[in-house]
């Protein structure tokens, strides 16, 4: 085992730290199980010496006394044994469970503090294959493989033990096939792991695509491109096909390179028993008894080949997983945050420049200064860097040069949870999560009442169309809230931001062009009372919403370009005025 497939191990086993106990009692019954399955032959040696082939001297009725005595304690043995491994098999099934349900919950919890780049970078069908497909490859190998492999390793050791005990010159002589064992298994493994890497590789890959597709079904179907998607499904497909049988063609080795040996070492020991008898220094019991430790002996290299194939799968699902968990955070909290209690709502970018790839800047040197309870309308071509803003103000992204503050303090001296309560965010594609609709108003937030639920409904317009649902705020609403129009998923979610009573509001207004004008209409009026008394940046659209804020900022390539009332960049006549004229025609 090479240092990473170590480290790799080490990092499974320390989730299984704290079952250590549960695996110490499984441990010890491992160990009785090697001892008790190992006496059997001995009891059959001493059946067939005494009993059988011996004891002359002995009446008949003597013997069968003897060998029913010897039959009854081999068959209380195999019966204990039967029990002792039912108890066994339940009880590493439970560690098993329960380690990878601990591992499960902590990938999840990484991935809930992974900075927004992480998710902009990686498709969604790998993380899912991470959580799911790859977690029960490595439920399966600490619930059997890993455990099946000690338990294998013990039996093995014991017949070796009693094989030794038994006649230690013939027990050598079989012992000089495990270099030649050991060495196939190696060879084979090495092969068998590359494999397995591939398969992981291939199926993270074919459920990015799958999921992909499957979210955009809308657009692949609007622009007839089945027959593409097809093709590309076909491609990652055949090359999860050819992944697996590449796996298969290697683990079909194990198995019948393993019967040639056990066919060997049977003919050795015939053979070398044989001759030993014949010179009249062995009892024909030893030999009977080297046969069935010959037996124990390959069955559990038997199943420890179908164990060890286990370790490649496992091994390469816990390298993407643990890939996962040493994903460096980003966007970390302070080690001593600056309290808040409520924002006066001042808003400042010094000198702010910011790339998403640390690269390719998409906002340039850029200050303004927000006054408590101002409203300002970002406005400017797309790609100009406005959605960056808002994402800067609520820190989903950290800047690489200069710095945001709210209320004088850089938001990186805030903690993350408390600056995003004070800070409201209404977006222009909001998502409806499966629940009712209270639950997605309230974000399973247990410290709103159903009291604050109906009131922030009414407050944004929203309580009509609540209260027309079959079972009003506890209607449950579909995957994406596919039941919803538009409209009401943009009034849901300004009751979202609402009912949190944010200092700050940030809003990004598109949505509203695809609604209709009576939803707008409701939408546009609950935008004006969210926005009275809180500081507002808005990535404005909309010439109502563009003509009646405090100021607004005319955003060029990443640059602040111009920057004033409605009134006064019209009479400026320069790129804001191209922008509105353009606005206009549109309207």
């Amino acid at each position: 085992m090479n240092a990473f497939d170590k480290r790799m191990l080490g990092r499974i086993l320390a989730f299984a730290r704290p079952y250590k106990l549960q695996i110490g009692f499984g441990l010890v019954s491992l160990v009785l199980i090697s001892f008790a399955q190992n006496i059997i032959p001995q009891i059959v040696r001493v059946a067939i010496n005494k009993f059988i082939d011996g004891g002359d001297g002995l009446a008949q009725a003597d013997k069968i006394a003897g060998l029913t005595r010897l039959a009854l304690i081999a068959g209380a043995i195999a019966i204990g044994l039967c029990v002792v491994r039912a108890l066994q098999g339940y009880l590493f099934a439970w560690i098993g469970q329960h380690v990878v349900n601990d591992l499960r919950r902590e990938v999840f919890d990484k991935i809930l503090r992974l900075h927004l780049r992480f998710f902009d970078q990686t498709p969604v069908g790998k993380l899912l294959t991470r959580i799911t497909s790859d977690l029960d490859a490595l439920q399966r190998f600490v619930a059997d493989g890993m455990i099946g492999l000690v338990a294998n390793l013990l039996l093995l050791l014991g017949v070796m033990g009693f094989m030794l005990y038994t006649d230690w010159k013939i027990a050598l002589l079989l012992f000089l096939l495990l270099p030649a064992i050991v060495g196939f298994l190696s060879f084979i493994n090495h092969f068998s792991r590359k494999a397995h890497r591939k398969v992981r590789d291939t199926q993270s890959a074919l459920n990015a695509h799958l999921q992909e597709n499957i979210t955009g079904m809308l657009t692949v179907q609007l622009h007839n491109r089945q027959e593409h998607c097809l093709d590309t499904f076909d491609e990652r497909n055949d090359g999860l096909l050819d992944a697996h049988d590449s796996v298969v063609a290697w683990n079909t080795w194990y198995f019948p390179g393993l019967k040639i040996l056990d066919a060997l070492a049977t003919c050795l020991i015939l053979f070398a028993c044989g001759l030993i008898v014949l010179a009249n220094r062995a009892d024909v019991g030893m030999v009977v008894a080297f046969l069935m430790y010959a037996r124990d002996f390959f069955r559990p290299l038997e199943e420890l080949s179908d164990k060890i194939q286990q370790w490649p799968v496992a091994l390469a699902s816990a390298e993407k997983v643990f890939r996962l968990m040493d994903e460096p955070e980003v966007v970390l909290d302070p080690p001593e945050p600056v309290p808040i209690e409520r924002f006066r709502g001042e808003i400042e970018f010094d000198k702010v420049s910011f790339a998403y790839d640390g690269k390719d800047f998409v906002i340039r040197d850029l200050s303004f200064h927000a006054r408590p309870g101002e409203s300002i309308a970002l406005v400017g071509a797309t790609g100009a860097g406005k959605t960056s803003i808002i994402s800067l103000l609520a820190r989903f992204y950290d800047v690489q040069q200069g710095s945001v503050k709210v209320d004088g303090h850089d938001v990186r001296e805030y903690e993350q949870s408390e600056l995003r309560r004070r800070v409201g965010i209404v977006l222009q594609d909001p998502f409806i999560f499966s629940g009712s609709v209270a639950d997605n108003i309230t974000m399973n937030n247990p410290v709103v009442t159903k009291e604050m639920i109906v009131e922030s409904a009414k407050f944004v317009n929203a309580h009509g169309f609540i209260q027309r649902l079959p079972k009003g705020y506890q209607t449950e609403l579909g995957e994406r809230g596919a039941t919803l129009s538009t409209g009401q998923k943009q009034l849901l979610a300004l009751a979202r931001a609402i009912v949190q009573d944010p200092d700050i509001l940030l809003i990004l207004d598109e949505a509203t062009a695809n609604v209709d004008t009576e939803t707008e209409q409701l939408i546009q009026e609950a935008l004006e009372k969210l926005m009275q008394g809180r500081t507002t940046v808005v990535i404005a659209h909309r010439l109502s919403t563009i003509k009646d804020v405090d100021r607004i900022l005319v955003m060029k390539q990443g640059r602040l370009i111009e920057s004033g009332s409605h009134g006064e960049l019209l009479k400026e006549g320069g790129y804001y005025r191209t922008l509105f004229e353009l606005l206009s025609h549109q309207r």
